[in-house]
């Protein structure tokens, strides 16, 4: 059983409003994000909140996904990337692994998120990393053995550099709409 974090607890500092409420397709990137998951294999879904989890909290399915509010989301990714592996830990301790998911990369689809977990199974790596632009990066899975690294991290850093500190565990499965994150106003305005 692979279960899966969206992590959805940052500020949106760049943007200068919650990311998690831009409208795409009709709905919010959140619920979006939370579409796509739901859409997949993986269970249990867990959504990191935070920064604005007053604002965005009406809007999360509270019957099919699990919410935790990350107190500590001023610290950075790594805070919400903790919060989210005790949460699935504490739901699935069978979990054999997770995928770690984030809600402003709207062309995230349910087969990706699919792809990266029968990529895992044909490989048997640890790690199995989208790629695009040149680069490892999210949605990205976990094994389960990884779960303690990802609790160590600390700050702003993202499970980014766990890919490269053990590239040989590491499996790659393209995905070149990965490109297409929402940071700021006029990367919402090129989204079509």
């Amino acid at each position: 059983m692979t279960g899966l974090i969206l992590l959805a607890a940052g500020a949106s500092t760049r943007l200068g409003a919650p990311k998690q409420d831009l409208l795409y397709q009709g709905k919010t990137l959140l619920q979006h994000a939370i579409q796509v998951a739901l859409s997949t294999n993986c269970t249990p879904v867990i959504v990191v909140q935070g920064a604005h989890a007053l604002v965005i909290s009406p809007e999360v399915p509270r019957e099919r996904v699990a919410i935790v509010e990350n107190p500590d989301w001023q610290e950075g990714m790594a805070s919400s990337i903790r919060a989210g592996i005790t949460a699935l830990e504490q739901r699935a301790p069978l979990a054999t692994g997770v995928i770690l998911m984030l809600c402003d990369q709207p062309l995230v689809g349910p087969d990706h998120l699919n792809n990266l977990v029968q990529k895992k199974l044909e490989t048997n790596k640890s790690i199995v990393a989208s790629y695009y632009n040149n680069t490892l990066g999210v949605p990205v899975l976990f094994d389960k053995s990884f779960f303690p690294r990802l609790q160590a991290l600390k700050g702003q850093e993202g499970a980014k550099k766990l890919l490269y500190q053990y590239e040989p565990e590491v499996a790659a499965v393209p995905f070149p709409q990965g490109s297409v994150d929402i940071d700021t106003i006029a990367d919402y305005k090129k989204l079509d």
